[in-house]
């Protein structure tokens, strides 16, 4: 086969169906850009969770004086000396957990006061109104309702809470956000493909004049349908390139520079350019063999003579 003559072929059929071409690359760009962002998404809640999940506590709180009158779990009063020293021996003789922090209510009403002290409620709080607790780091996270079961009831404690909980809920949100993009995509995908088959089926009923003279002198089936493979590849590829080019730029203005996340939430641990780069080749591979095999198949009809 003649390189020279499936260039031609690939240059004729792309001007010839520019409308249709330019479909084609712009949904395949598209469905493509969202597919690595769903791959980047899933990453980053992978990082997400092992960065959190390692940090996450259950916290034990005490009954103080104003639980006593307000709070069922408190009706015998605050928690005593003996009650915490009870809790706090019980704690450390269960294998499961790795670490335990006291918290004070100066404590309590300090770190309060660091993180809501612009709220109207933070000026009528005095310290005395604050809990105590005991902050456990469990070996393994999962492991929560051993120290609730252990815990709750107890005399002294007014809840058992695990943060664990709340990330988990962040994390389901981002999940279902994840899927959303995921179906967009597909639907994408679809439109593109569809796009693809009918460029190629224009294409090979405008040319059919030409492929049937070849296929009457004996060209084989895969010589003619080369040029329409081909041009469908060509811009499917294209489409791929500016899906990598549209993550790389996504990649560099929402976290590094622009809109900065990465400087304004340093409590995210956002992934890097490594899993950028990583999901570029698979997108590129991608353009080129979505569109050949939709091609491939849609001709097939064609070659009959």
């Amino acid at each position: 086969m003649r390189a020279q003559f499936v260039l031609s072929e690939i240059g004729v059929g792309l001007r010839r169906n520019l409308t249709m071409t330019f479909a084609v690359i712009v949904s395949v760009a598209l469905s493509l850009s969202l597919f690595g962002g769903s791959l980047l998404m899933s990453d980053q809640v992978s990082t997400m969770k092992g960065y959190w999940y390692d940090k996450v506590n259950v916290s034990i709180f005490l009954c103080n004086k104003s639980d006593a009158q307000s709070d069922v779990n408190c009706a015998k009063g605050a928690v005593t000396e003996d009650q915490k020293k009870q809790i706090l021996s019980d704690l450390h003789k269960m294998p499961i957990v790795e670490r335990v922090a006291y918290e004070s209510q100066d404590q309590a009403y300090k770190h309060y006061k660091e993180q809501f002290g612009n709220s109207p409620l933070s000026s009528s709080l005095t310290p005395d109104q604050m809990q105590e607790s005991y902050r456990i780091k469990l070996k393994d996270p999962k492991k929560y309702q051993v120290i609730a079961s252990a815990f709750n009831g107890r005399d002294g404690v007014q809840s058992v809470q695990d943060q664990k909980g709340i990330l988990d809920n962040l994390f389901q949100l981002l999940g279902l956000m994840n899927r959303a993009a995921l179906l967009v995509m597909a639907m994408m995908l679809i439109v593109a493909l569809l796009l693809i088959v009918n460029t190629v089926r224009v294409s090979a009923f405008s040319r059919r004049r030409e492929t049937g003279i070849m296929r009457l002198v004996g060209a084989s089936g895969f010589y003619i349908q080369a040029p329409f493979i081909m041009e469908a590849a060509v811009a499917g590829l294209i489409g791929g390139g500016l899906a990598c080019v549209f993550l790389v730029i996504g990649r560099y203005f929402t976290i590094d520079h622009g809109m900065a996340l990465a400087t304004k939430l340093q409590l995210i641990n956002f992934v890097g350019w490594d899993a950028v780069l990583t999901k570029l080749p698979l997108i590129l591979a991608t353009s080129v063999l979505m569109p050949a095999l939709a091609a491939f198949f849609a001709l097939r009809k064609y070659l009959k003579v």
